[in-house]
Formats: structure tokens, sequence, C-alpha cells
């Protein structure tokens, strides 16, 4: 690597490194107050939510690093035509192809890295976010307050008149609504606990009694003791393998879509790359202004498409917009910049 492409990638990294920070900063705000609005439903302390922040980071760098490489290569090279050092560059036979090459090639190991993390990192911290919510979710159904209507246990709702510190209830009351397989039940017990092992939650009952109404009569059954289980809709621990995970694009179209979206956000980098130089490198004396609405333009249009032909065909999106864009950047960088440059 020569002496003028360290220059450029130096002022370059600055900027990268600067806009990264404040755009995975804000990113990061918006994840975190949607995982405090989970407190609402769950109890979590702070440890528990950066648990939660961790597992969505593949997905915070997915939409950070894309579009931070952009705005910051943008910028550079507009600031470097502010100074005039541009058509130094030209002048002592560094032309604008050698530019392209140099930037094109790392943004296509950039996006190597994004398709990496999507394949890998992506599926593996999605259903260990899924895993966790569950698991706080059965966590959360500790909480049957005493002297209280509405609460459930899996398909019963549940009313206690006593309980202490420990978890342990008196007075239990338990009501099933019938059902086209079953019939309408009503429970009645002295004491009860709760166990948890690893999600799966059982109801303990001691000494009660079982009413089941049908339409002849009502039938009583005694008990000394009784277990009712209830699971997570998602079994806790249930992790799949990366290739099984991507298997479900062909019968899942959510997540067909989200690896469509995925993939065109980690090539926006390469597909980007000739239209940043477009915007950036400028004669500054006559091309002063622009710049910020031309940046946001692009990436507005490409999320634009991404988003639209994704709904539309995901299977065959990357393809599409991904080489449209390409051959688009190339004519724009064709008639701006070889033409003048």
């Amino acid at each position: 690597m020569n002496r003028v492409s360290r220059y450029l990638l130096k002022h370059f990294s600055e900027l990268f490194s600067s806009l990264f920070f404040i755009l995975f900063f804000i990113t990061s705000v918006v994840f975190f107050i949607k995982l405090t609005a989970m407190t609402a439903i769950i109890k979590m302390n702070f440890l528990e939510l950066g648990t939660l922040y961790i597992y969505l980071l593949p997905r915070t760098l997915i939409y950070t690093l894309p579009l931070t490489f952009f705005i910051a290569l943008c910028i550079t090279l507009f600031n470097l035509s502010k100074e005039n050092e541009t058509i130094v560059l030209f002048t002592l036979g560094y032309n604008p192809k050698k530019i392209a090459q140099l930037f094109l090639g790392l943004s296509s190991i950039l996006s190597l890295v994004l398709i990496l993390d999507i394949f890998v990192l992506i599926p593996i911290s999605k259903q260990l976010n899924t895993n966790f919510l569950e698991y706080k979710k059965a966590e959360a159904k500790f909480n049957i307050k005493a002297n209280e209507f509405g609460q459930k246990f899996s398909d019963w709702l549940v009313y206690i008149e006593h309980s202490d510190e420990n978890k342990l209830y008196s007075g239990i009351t338990l009501y099933q609504a019938p059902t086209a397989k079953e019939d309408e039940k009503l429970i009645v017990a002295t004491n009860a606990v709760i166990d948890n092992e690893k999600g799966t939650l059982r109801l303990n009952l001691d000494q009660g009694k079982i009413f089941e109404f049908t339409k002849e009569d009502i039938q009583q059954t005694d008990f000394e003791r009784m277990h009712i289980n209830s699971r997570p809709k998602t079994p806790v621990g249930a992790i799949q393998t990366i290739q099984e995970y991507w298997n479900g694009v062909f019968t899942d179209q959510r997540r067909a879509y989200d690896l469509s979206f995925f993939l065109l956000i980690a090539l926006f980098p390469i597909a980007s790359t000739l239209i940043a130089l477009s915007i950036g490198i400028v004669t500054y004396r006559y091309n002063k202004g622009g710049i910020y609405i031309a940046m946001f333009s692009t990436i507005a249009i490409y999320l634009t498409l991404t988003t639209l032909v994704s709904t539309w065909n995901p299977q065959s999106a990357p393809i599409i917009v991904f080489i449209a864009t390409f051959l688009i950047a190339y004519q724009i960088y064709q008639k701006r910049i070889r033409a003048m440059f």
C-alpha cells in the first residue's frame, strides 16, 4: 500500500470511528428503549437487560456499520475536495479509478464480515434472545398475588387467599372454562407451591377437590396431592443449528424476508461505494452544497427498495436490488467522475 492510500485510509478511519460511535450509540438507545418497555410485563434487573442487549448486538452492527461506511466515505472525500486535496492527488497520478479500487476492496471485506454475522451470529443470538424472554415470562408467573382476580396459570384462572415471601400459597381456587374437548372444571386446594425447573412451571396442590361440570351432572374427585404443569410456547433451551435455522427461509415467509433484508443491508457498502465517490469528489467552487441531501436520499431510496422488493420476492430480492443499485452507481460514477476527472 503506497503513501497516498495510507493517507486516504487515515482520514477515512478517523471519521469512520467517530461516526460509528455516534450511530452505534443512537441505535443502542433505540434498542434499549424497546428492551425497557418489556419491563412493564417482565421483571428484569440491570444485568438481565444487559444480557438482552448483548443478544441484540449482531443486529445493531448490521444496521450501523454499512451506513457508517457510506456516510464516512462521502464526507471524507468531500472534505478532501473542499481543501483541494483531491486535485493534488489526481495531479500526482492517483486517479479516481485507484480510489474506487481501494474502497471497493475495503467495502468487500466489510460486507463479507457482515454476511458472516448474518449467517452465524444472528441465528444464535436471536434464539438465545427468544429463549431468555420465554424463560422470564415463565418466571413472571411466579408473581401470583393474594386476593387478586384475573391471574392465570397455563389455561387456569387462579385465585388465592394468602401467600408469603417463600411463594407458599393457601386457599387456592382454579377455574378452567369449557372447551370443545374438555368440560368446565373447578379445583379448590388447601395449599400450593410453584416449582420452576429451567422454565418449566409446576403447580403442586395439596388437600383439595376437583369439580367437573357436565351437561348431565357434577363429578367430584378428592385428592391429597396434584400436579399441574405449564410449559412456555417455545421450549427453553431448544436451539436450532445454523443450517436448520436458515432452512426455514423455504417455509417461513418472515424468515425469508429477514434474510433478504439483512443481506441487502450487508451488501450496501459495495453497492454504494461508487455513489459515495460521485457524491464526495466534487469541484468545491461549483458544488458547495447538496452532499447531505444526496447521502440521505441514497440511503432512503436503497432502504425503500430493499423493503419493498424483499416483501414482494425475498428469494430474488438480494440479486435484483444489489445488481440494479451497483449498475446505477457505476453509470453515475462514469458520468460525474470519470468524465470530469
